[in-house]
């Protein structure tokens, strides 16, 4: 059915792929660009749900994640202090035999989408932008940096949280918005006491650790800012120690080893939802271009692959692009609001300070929404 029609996929990174691997398995001819000449990828480690488990077996990549990241089920709740509090429970028949939690170092993660998409033999190209869109009909031209143009069957736009796809469609469309957090991210040596997703509440600020491999894993500190906050490079790691004093356990243990060559990144966190609808003609957003969500529910990577894989499935389903698109939107913009709605709640309850079980009740109840099928 599919196999003369085209796509245009903008932006390389988890939901770009998602969303050219399943198209190239619907049988479209796929061109992917991406603004990074070398198609490098940033970051430090992800925590990853049952559910994007999930949609990665669906994606074909799920060995590979197991076999070069982590799984284990549930969550443990420790006290500032590295007392045990209580464990939220994760496993969930409707996934199955999936594990219910995992994590990987974003890189590896990429390597492992990019050698699955490249296998499909899609047309990359790297270093290139979009420059215009116009509406020729039922097919969309696009004209590039390169001074190239083509016209397409279908467009998706997946650059990000920052994407100029938006901007090109929705010109009056929202503008990401700062959360009132910065996320400090940590990589470090897997501690011999973090055996799955550690959270610590109770404290100044919520702190969480995650295996991402069995050797290493990361932290993350959510510090509380009315405005963002820009931190130099050279002090980070006094800073960090400084808002970790304080907190025990394994957390004083981190503190004690932070120094100046420790892999420390910290970001404002930002969100934007673009509306009711991501679809212009025949075009559509995905990813963090539609729905771009803080990292409460560690649920971001899996809605832009989950995109991916329902953008494939309407696609191939329906011969016309437009009827395809909005089975798609009909698919996709509850279950994605339902992450960004739940991850600022918990956001603000962290905020507030509120106590751990009103925090991780709000966790539980997306969870177990986000476990049944999408």
């Amino acid at each position: 059915m599919a196999e003369h029609r085209t796509a245009l996929v903008i932006g390389g990174g988890i939901a770009g792929m998602s969303a050219a691997i399943a198209l190239r398995r619907a049988g479209l001819a796929v061109d992917l660009i991406d603004r990074d000449p070398h198609w490098r990828v940033y970051g430090a480690g992800i925590t990853i749900t049952g559910p994007t488990l999930r949609a990665m077996g669906k994606l074909g990549i799920l060995d590979e994640v197991l076999r070069q990241g982590y799984a284990a089920d549930g969550i443990d709740i420790r006290s500032a202090d590295g007392t045990p509090m209580f464990s939220i429970e994760t496993q969930n028949e409707a996934l199955g035999d999936i594990p219910s939690a995992g994590g990987i170092l974003r890189p590896t993660l990429h390597r492992i989408m990019s050698e699955a998409l490249l296998a499909l033999e899609p047309r990359v190209q790297l270093g290139v932008t979009v420059v215009a869109i116009e509406w020729q009909g039922a097919r969309t031209g696009v004209t590039f940096s390169n001074d190239q143009s083509c016209a397409y069957d279908l467009v998706v736009g997946a650059d990000g949280i920052y994407s100029q796809i938006r901007q090109h469609l929705f010109p009056d469309a929202p503008r990401p918005q700062y959360a009132g957090q910065l996320c400090w991210r940590l990589m470090m040596e897997r501690h011999p006491d973090i055996e799955r997703r550690t959270f610590f509440l109770g404290g100044p600020a919520k702190v969480g650790l995650n295996p991402v491999s069995r050797d290493q894993m990361y932290m993350f500190y959510l510090e509380a800012q009315p405005e963002p906050v820009w931190r130099e490079e050279e002090t980070q790691h006094s800073v960090l120690g400084s808002l970790l004093e304080g907190y025990g356990g394994v957390l004083s243990d981190v503190r004690h080893h932070l120094g100046a060559a420790s892999n420390i990144v910290c970001r404002p966190l930002e969100t934007v939802l673009a509306g009711e609808n991501w679809v212009r003609e025949n075009a559509v957003l995905i990813g963090d271009a539609a729905h771009a969500t803080t990292p409460q529910l560690a649920s971001g990577a899996g809605m832009g692959i989950e995109d991916g894989l329902v953008l494939g499935e309407e696609i191939a389903r329906h011969e016309d692009v437009r009827q395809a698109l909005s089975s798609f939107m009909r698919r996709r913009y509850a279950r994605c609001k339902l992450v960004v709605d739940s991850s600022l709640e918990i956001s603000r309850l962290e905020r507030e300070g509120s106590a751990p079980r009103e925090q991780t009740k709000v966790v539980e109840r997306a969870l177990d929404a986000l476990n049944q099928e999408f």
